[in-house]
């Protein structure tokens, strides 16, 4: 099991939830991003960066993943495309994306762009607060113990 990050967009603080769980875990963790991005000296944490243009790095990431990996993203076909692989997909706020509600997902995503193509003003989502770090947190720690076996001890 590997995990992917969308760093482009990832906030700091959820970056850093990610790093201590890599440590703890000793899970490879991939940042890809389009632009440099400085990430702690570690053998478990890595740095990707592509080219720039609208989705290079979600698309990266999509044909790296493998089943069972675990995709960090608030992009929604992004996250689509790694439950079609087999993948797991959760967002910095900590909602665990699924089989069963990536479709309304996608929709409700859509749709929204399409207001904003006819210019409506929607409005972004809200900032990132201490409850949604929480949330994040928990829910990847939920989902690393289900999904990757304890590191072996060195002692």
């Amino acid at each position: 099991m590997k995990i992917w990050v969308d760093a482009d967009a990832c906030p700091g603080v959820i970056k850093e939830i990610l790093f201590r769980a890599a440590e703890r875990t000793r899970i490879s963790t991939t940042l890809v991003a389009n632009q440099p991005m400085r990430i702690p000296p570690s053998p478990y944490i890595r740095f990707t960066q592509v080219a720039a243009g609208f989705d290079v790095a979600d698309k990266y990431i999509a044909e790296q993943l493998s089943t069972n990996d675990l995709v960090i993203t608030a992009d929604i076909p992004l996250a689509a495309a790694a439950i079609d692989k087999g993948a797991h997909a959760l967002n910095p706020r900590g909602e665990l994306y699924t089989k069963d509600n990536i479709r309304e997902r996608l929709s409700m995503r859509n749709f929204m762009d399409e207001l904003r193509g006819s210019g409506v003003v929607t409005g972004g989502p809200a900032p990132l607060g201490p409850r949604d770090r929480e949330a994040f947190a928990n829910s990847l720690d939920r989902l690393l113990r289900k999904l990757a076996p304890p590191p072996e001890s060195t002692a």
